[in-house]
């Protein structure tokens, strides 16, 4: 690779349009080390996309980024929460500031063609084999997290405080930051002044960041309901209560939640993405099972939704007759994620100066969920910042044409790798120095 000593004349040769690296600023000289690592980095990246590992079970990934952090000079404690790393480096007196990646992959079958593609197989909660893929880019943000750790640990005259860096596991499942906190995590180790965070963005151009101040991402509920009926030969639907039609008015019925009870100013979703019920042509059976997702920001918007979707559910089985009470569990939740506006901006303002201000911009929020949420939620300030992935030549030409672009969790998600991880890391590393950086 040719040495390029200036990361952000490097970042625009690579991605950028013509003028852009004139809006940069000089990075500091912790990253000059980027270009000399970078090698090192790109080969630890395919060696994690192609041995991934699903929720739950991320013991090897957990266990090569925690010797890699040993050998750095970081403490390093392991299985905190499943297989979640805590790893600290301790500079001095000045604030801590926590880093975050997530470890688990997606029972996905990669179909990207590259050469380090995934092949492998496991065994899911259930115990059947599926397809394991990093189809959300964690194997990006490990990548980018460790480069970072790497950068600052070789570093440490130009920043003070304690950087604190979470390996998280079952991020996919909603579930890995909340047990990390309940094993201790804020009180085994120290309390983070400040949390942050990097996540891939499959619709930006890569060697991009876009942000979101306030709610970025949603609360998410899965809802489980089983509709009772009373079951009887096809032929003869006035002998029984139909629960096939009865789950049929009620998702029309929850569709008027959305559209009729909540303020339209309040972003929120209802779907209903899977209905089962019945054996055969002439048989009406006995019970329909439907499942939700439910998506919302405001706390009070979380519990109008959830409470309309129960009143709904019971009012239609009244009205059809039915034999007992529909059965209703909600699951899964992972509370909305939301960016601290005062640290956005000065995280903003930071990266900019050494991005330049055209490849730093303002996204809108989306509905898909992340359980980063909950460490703001446990009282410190937090910002997940959005990284390109998408190769510039690639994006020019969807969006000429309106083609949609492999999505997350698509089995062709594949990122413009070194555009993404130098882009990554500069923002992590330039962000942890705003908050540690000596005056």
């Amino acid at each position: 690779m040719t040495s390029l000593p200036r990361l952000a004349l490097v970042l625009a040769a690579l991605a950028w349009p013509a003028g852009a690296a004139q809006a940069a600023k000089a990075p500091s000289p912790a990253l000059a080390g980027l270009d000399a690592l970078y090698p090192e980095l790109e080969a630890l990246y395919r060696d994690l996309h192609q041995n991934p590992e699903l929720s739950q079970q991320e013991e090897k990934t957990a266990a090569k980024l925690a010797e890699r952090l040993r050998k750095l000079g970081f403490e390093v404690t392991q299985n905190v929460g499943g297989h979640g790393v805590v790893a600290l480096l301790r500079n001095g007196k000045g604030p801590t500031v926590m880093l975050r990646t997530d470890l688990d992959a997606l029972p996905v079958e990669e179909k990207t063609g590259l050469p380090y593609a995934s092949h492998v197989t496991a065994q899911d909660d259930t115990g059947q084999s599926v397809p394991v893929m990093h189809a959300c880019g964690h194997d990006v943000h490990m990548t980018a997290w460790l480069g970072t750790a790497t950068l600052l640990a070789r570093s440490k005259d130009r920043w003070r405080g304690t950087l604190m860096l979470v390996g998280q596991p079952a991020e996919e499942k909603g579930s890995g930051a909340r047990k990390m906190l309940e094993d201790g995590l804020f009180k085994r180790f120290p309390k983070p002044d400040f949390a942050l965070a990097i996540h891939n963005s499959a619709t930006a151009v890569a060697g991009s960041i876009e942000y979101v101040s306030g709610y970025a991402l949603a609360n998410v509920d899965s809802v489980d309901i089983t509709l009772y009926g009373k079951g009887g030969h096809g032929a003869y639907p006035h002998t029984t209560v139909d629960p096939i039609v009865l789950a049929a008015r009620t998702v029309l019925s929850l569709q008027t939640i959305v559209s009729r009870e909540k303020s339209p100013l309040e972003p929120a979703v209802v779907t209903v993405g899977s209905i089962h019920g019945g054996t055969k042509h002439n048989i009406i059976p006995d019970e329909v099972k439907l499942q939700l997702t439910v998506r919302t920001y405001k706390p009070e918007v979380r519990k109008q939704i959830l409470a309309a979707i129960e009143r709904m559910v019971n009012a239609e089985a009244t009205a059809a007759g039915a034999p007992r009470k529909p059965d209703m569990v909600i699951s899964e939740g992972t509370p909305a994620t939301y960016n601290d506006p005062e640290l956005t901006k000065r995280l903003i303002s930071a990266v900019t100066r050494v991005l330049g201000a055209e490849n730093v911009r303002e996204a809108q929020p989306v509905m898909g969920g992340e359980d980063f949420s909950e460490y703001g939620l446990a009282g410190v300030p937090a910002v997940m910042l959005w990284v390109g992935t998408v190769e510039p030549k690639r994006h020019a030409e969807a969006r000429a044409v309106g083609q949609t672009l492999p999505s997350l969790h698509s089995a062709l998600f594949a990122p413009d790798t070194e555009r993404t991880l130098r882009t990554g890391i500069t923002t992590l590393t330039t962000s942890a120095l705003e908050l540690m950086g000596k005056p």
